[in-house]
């Protein structure tokens, strides 16, 4: 399972991607706003840092409009992918963006009917939002695994992209579900190698080391 940053702050993103497990970055203007940073700026500073997709969302609502900023959003760089929401307007985007050859990233979808109508679309990415889902007293790890089932079923290529993780139990759920990517805050993607038992073996080993007097000649 690809892992991609959830976050418009150029500083983290460059600083965890830095250690080659940073697969891409998803990103909004909401985002970037906190980040203080112009939305389009700070796409091309992200795209220069990741290798893999950068999803970049559009403000239009109508076809028109989300087809007007995509050309803007597409020029940014070869690993944008443009971010559009789950709407007949935005799937009619999907389908033509897709058609010519960009990555799209199909937002807001909370149920296996909305991921197959993205994935007809041509979708290179769908994004459910388990958070979301699960807020509104549903199962939102349900809905990958159920998402996961269609994609099967029918081998489409378009990749799930988890998104509204909350928890480091939402990954480990997600990894176990099937998902392609999961999408997270930095706060969650640095609690994912902790362990109480971890920290309690390395401080054992390190102890038992200087008792012994242990070192590595010529470190």
């Amino acid at each position: 399972m690809k892992i991609f940053l959830d976050t418009a702050d150029v500083a983290e993103i460059r600083e965890y991607a830095a250690s080659g497990l940073v697969d891409g970055v998803t990103t909004n203007p909401s985002l970037a706003a906190k980040a203080g940073k112009d939305y389009v700026e700070s796409l091309k500073e992200i795209c220069s840092i990741v290798p893999g997709a950068v999803s970049g969302e559009v403000l239009a609502t109508d076809f028109a409009g989300m087809m007007k900023e995509a050309e803007v959003l597409r020029k940014i760089a070869a690993n944008i992918a443009v971010k559009v929401p789950l709407t007949w307007d935005g799937l009619k985007a999907c389908a033509k963006l897709s058609g010519e050859g960009t990555m799209v990233n199909v937002t807001l979808c909370f149920s296996p009917v909305q991921a197959w109508m993205a994935a007809k679309a041509g979708a290179t990415f769908i994004s459910p939002f388990i958070g979301r889902v699960d807020d509104m007293g549903e199962d939102g790890l349900g809905l990958i695994h159920d998402i996961r089932a269609v994609y099967d079923n029918y081998n489409f290529k378009t990749e799930i992209l988890a998104a509204s993780i909350r928890s480091v139990s939402h990954v480990r759920e997600c990894l176990l579900a099937g998902a392609d990517v999961a999408t997270m805050p930095a706060s969650i993607f640095k609690a994912l190698i902790s362990h109480p038992l971890t920290d309690k073996g390395l401080a054992a080993f390190m102890a038992d080391a200087k008792k012994a007097n242990v070192t590595i000649k010529g470190a």
